[in-house]
């Protein structure tokens, strides 16, 4: 059996078009996704070219099957079990600018460009202000974007007309203007010209966005039986779900050049894009952060097996409807009917979504994710959210690294690493200092935890000890079931 490549499937030759920052699951089985049917569809005629954000990344495997890979799509539409699966064939080029920075910067120069799109995780858009040298590749997403910015705004002398429409889909509020306002403080840090930084700010286009689809990525366990119905190998193969939102917040250009609502998919530019972001965010992605780290330590490796399980899925589900829904502005019934969706989508059979894939920068994802509901509902109730706050507890039991006998893959930010790894190594005894050091830690919070609640600190406290010495399933279990209030 040979591997898809160019031999085995007649690529279309197209204009490279859009520029996408990031080459990861989510990117291929969701945004990508969409450019194939708007190209099959004739509402567009252009090509990807695949940057590469960080050193280590899949651009080389992308290149080796010629920007070929198949999207295998899974789950229950209008009632009937469906999979599926189509050969994505819309990169043109795969770039490594850590390797190839030249020919990074030249697409800067190019008359076809006219869309950036990325996905750097909620990390990926942030300043580093040591991002200074732009003979070499800077190290941050912005950074990057700034020097491909840089070298169109010098080819082309500064012409309005060069712009790009600039679309994120990191899941952080209003993604668009946030990476705006980096984009400006990398370049004043720098003492870039006045002239460019209005260029920069005027000429290009940018939206905030919202994105919603569940993607396992690669289907290990399913990869025999795939390769045996498509009749090639691919190691780029990439697993996801019906069901997908895109909405984007209504720009007039960006919807001239990327005109993604017109072929029938779940696209909407919407005037404002908050309510679709908060119900997304704090439901779907936070009942995935929170259960991460309970479910993992509990030995449980899938969210289909988290939901499933007695104790894991009833945690899960008095979280989302005792605490989350009641955060959000949305009619009641229509918070219990997306929360329904979000569990039922949780439980399709055809989705093996790994909990360690979920635990990548689960520091940030804390925050952006689970810290604002923490603050909006104590603000309403003047209470704790007792489910968020056992979930906030298992994140630092979680960074013990350690799940039994069985070391833990951590991946996140080195600094956050370092932290929690110090953290942990100060301990001595004391559950009480542990809470109240990692409730503190403002590089990672943004605040002083702490100071939310009077009660906080001992409740995060109560919780870690009996983690850390009753074991989490024990923990979890005395949680749920209110053992005479040792835990809760």
């Amino acid at each position: 059996m040979e591997v898809l490549s160019k031999k085995l499937y007649e690529k279309p030759e197209r204009k490279i078009k859009i520029m996408q920052f990031g080459e990861g699951n989510f990117l291929r089985a969701f945004v990508e996704w969409i450019l194939q049917d708007l190209n099959d569809k004739g509402a567009i005629n252009a090509g990807v070219a695949v940057v590469q954000p960080m050193p280590f990344g899949r651009v080389a495997n992308l290149a080796e099957q010629d920007g070929l890979y198949t999207l295998r799509l899974e789950g229950i539409d209008n009632g009937k079990q469906v999979k599926s699966s189509r050969v994505i064939d819309v990169i043109g080029d795969c770039v490594n600018p850590f390797t190839e920075y030249e020919k990074f910067l030249k697409y800067g120069e190019s008359e076809d460009l006219e869309v950036i799109i990325s996905n750097t995780t909620e990390a990926g858009i942030a300043v580093d202000k040591t991002d200074t040298d732009f003979s070499v590749c800077p190290k941050s997403y912005p950074g990057k974007l700034l020097a491909l910015l840089k070298r169109r705004y010098d080819h082309f002398k500064g012409d309005m007309k060069k712009g790009l429409a600039i679309v994120p889909c990191e899941l952080i509020d209003n993604n668009g203007d946030e990476l705006y306002r980096c984009l400006t403080e990398l370049a004043e840090i720098n003492k870039m010209d006045k002239a460019f930084i209005k260029w920069m700010q005027t000429a290009n286009h940018f939206t905030s966005t919202l994105v919603d689809r569940i993607v396992p990525g690669y289907p290990a366990a399913e990869i025999e039986d795939i390769r045996k119905e498509c009749g090639y190998i691919d190691n780029n193969v990439v697993k996801g779900e019906i069901f997908h939102l895109w909405v984007l917040k209504k720009e007039a250009h960006v919807q001239k050049v990327l005109p993604a609502d017109k072929t029938g998919l779940n696209v909407i530019f919407a005037d404002d894009i908050k309510p679709y972001k908060q119900r997304k965010v704090k439901i779907l992605n936070g009942s995935h952060t929170a259960m991460v780290p309970v479910a993992y330590l509990c030995g449980i490796d899938t969210v289909g097996e988290a939901v499933n399980d007695k104790v894991i899925g009833k945690f899960v589900r008095d979280f989302v409807f005792e605490e989350v829904n009641p955060t959000i502005d949305l009619p009641q019934d229509q918070m219990v009917a997306f929360a329904n969706s979000v569990i039922e989508r949780y439980q399709n059979p055809f989705i093996r979504h790994e909990l360690m894939s979920i635990a990548l920068n689960s520091t940030t994802k804390f925050r952006t994710r689970l810290l604002p509901t923490l603050q909006d509902y104590v603000k309403k109730t003047g209470k704790l959210p007792q489910h968020l706050l056992f979930a906030f507890a298992a994140l630092v039991e979680f960074h013990k690294g350690v799940r039994g006998k069985e070391k833990i893959a951590l991946k996140d930010d080195e600094a956050f690493l370092n932290k929690w790894a110090k953290l942990w190594a100060d301990f001595n005894g004391d559950y009480e200092k542990l809470a109240k050091d990692a409730l503190a830690w403002k590089e990672a919070w943004e605040c002083d935890m702490n100071a939310i609640h009077p009660e906080i600190t001992s409740t995060v406290a109560r919780y870690l000890k009996a983690m850390d010495t009753k074991g989490m399933r024990a923990a979890v279990e005395c949680f749920v079931g209110g053992c005479a209030g040792t835990c809760k």
